[in-house]
């Protein structure tokens, strides 16, 4: 009572006509008199499970409490957003809409039922979306944009309707790992040497002519041959890509752990994550795929030899997006059970078991997956690059290609401009002899595509025969 009687004097004092905020400070309106009551949300049965949010879409989306972390450069902050991705999307455009915070704001009217899965503005907000999980791990409230827009897709295109009105990149790069294995690695990239061929390839794939498109790797690193698992001390997860495009990366990793003494053999049957259909929202064939996935993986898991994963983005979808397909006690002891390389290897350190190479004075300019990031966590590959002496130049944000996302049509601008936002000028700025690391597929074609860099995975970098002259910016493959 005594500080409101202060506060009146002070106001019959500086405000004698009352015209400065009338009643303010002695009546001021109800705690709730301005608060909108939502209306219940719209009943929905999902294809993912959202175990986050109890199956709820209403639930998932209705995270967003608008704290705005979303809209700030936090890649940029000195000393305190080092390694952030979240939002790549809206640092390019600077749109409202283009911003973790407005995405939820959309999906929020369609569980509200305001709006439609295939209403315009739903569009609008998710397509450019990488869905790189950025989200999941910089969002304080936990937004995992890459899921909502997996199921908002799913929804959109269901039932035959929807299957004639999907865009064509989804059947092709959404379903690469299929056609992967069904065409010749000699006769594919015959082909995409072709510039006829090339040109008719990419407006096939819905691809922007502007991109070139990657190189098959000649020998897959699956052989089919199944080695007797007494006779292996460690698995090597052969995923569809270090399978088919990214095989001598899978054949380092071997060698690198080999040279400890140890016997590595690649798991000879496939096991799929089926991450482009997931990211392209053909859900009910990602839950068959990743079904089987599980149901092969979980063997080598369970035997208790270590299994190693060593392409961020599927290891990711295998630790987080398989339970929320399958229904499968099974998906959440593969999820545990498949290590990154970086987490292997630095549980050898720890046992004493291995001592890492000496990389004083080496240069590394690293660019963390964003999966990597979000999912699985890049603190243990960072110490463990630590320990190696090496001058290592962690970039923050994406790459900006986030597998299909940056090579599909309409998405060229986009994708450049989030590689300009914090990888290339990282790339520019660094020394000549600098050596660039990325262990996604995805950071690896890009920075070839764009700053005609060869980088390197964890497993070349770490090799017992490591030859920095072999990554010379003037020696990118294509």
């Amino acid at each position: 009572p005594q500080a409101i009687a202060m506060m009146e004097q002070a106001k019959r004092i500086l405000d004698p006509d009352n015209l400065l905020n009338p009643g303010v400070l002695v009546d001021p309106a109800k705690f709730d008199s301005d608060m909108r009551l939502a209306s219940p949300p719209v009943p929905l049965r999902t294809t993912l499970r959202l175990t986050h949010d109890a199956g709820s879409f209403s639930g998932a989306v209705h995270r967003c409490t608008g704290v705005g972390k979303c809209i700030a450069d936090t890649a940029h902050i000195p000393g305190g957003g080092s390694g952030a991705v979240m939002c790549p999307s809206y640092l390019a455009t600077r749109e409202e809409k283009d911003s973790t915070r407005g995405r939820a704001h959309v999906l929020q009217d369609v569980a509200m039922g305001l709006i439609g899965f295939d209403d315009p503005a739903v569009e609008d907000a998710l397509d450019l979306c990488l869905s790189c999980k950025g989200c999941a791990s910089d969002c304080p409230t936990g937004i995992d944009m890459a899921t909502y827009k997996s199921e908002v897709l799913s929804q959109k295109y269901a039932g035959a309707r929807g299957f004639l009105r999907r865009p064509r990149s989804h059947y092709v790069l959404g379903q690469l790992p299929r056609w992967a294995r069904m065409t010749p690695p000699r006769v594919a990239n015959a082909m995409l040497r072709s510039k006829a061929l090339g040109r008719i390839a990419k407006g096939a794939a819905g691809v922007d002519p502007r991109r070139s498109l990657p190189r098959f790797s000649e020998r897959p690193l699956r052989t089919g041959e199944a080695p007797l698992a007494a006779n292996v001390d460690v698995w090597i997860w052969a995923d569809s890509f270090t399978d088919r495009f990214a095989a001598d990366t899978g054949r380092a990793a071997i060698e690198l752990l080999e040279s400890m003494g140890l016997r590595a053999a690649v798991i000879p049957e496939p096991a799929c994550c089926a991450l482009t259909w997931i990211t392209t929202g053909q859900l009910n064939a990602a839950r068959r795929i990743v079904g089987r996935a599980v149901e092969t993986l979980h063997g080598y898991v369970s035997s208790g030899t270590p299994v190693i994963g060593l392409e961020p983005s599927c290891l990711a979808s295998i630790r987080e997006d398989a339970a929320q397909l399958v229904d499968d006690p099974r998906a959440i002891e593969v999820s545990a059970g498949i290590r990154s390389l970086g987490e292997f290897l630095a549980d050898r350190v720890a046992t004493g078991a291995w001592t890492p190479p000496d990389l004083s004075g080496v240069e590394v300019v690293a660019q963390p997956h964003c999966h990597h990031h979000a999912v699985i966590g890049w603190e243990t590959d960072a110490a463990l690059l630590a320990r190696t002496g090496a001058q290592v130049k962690r970039v923050g944000g994406c790459c900006g290609l986030a597998g299909n996302f940056g090579v599909e049509l309409g998405h060229y601008e986009t994708s450049v401009a989030i590689a300009e936002h914090d990888l290339l000028p990282a790339v520019r700025n660094a020394g000549p002899g600098a050596v660039v690391l990325a262990d996604g597929f995805s950071c690896r074609t890009q920075l070839d595509d764009l700053a005609g860099r060869r980088a390197v995975h964890l497993a070349e970098l770490l090799h017992p025969r490591f030859d920095r002259s072999r990554f010379d910016p003037t020696s990118a493959t294509r």
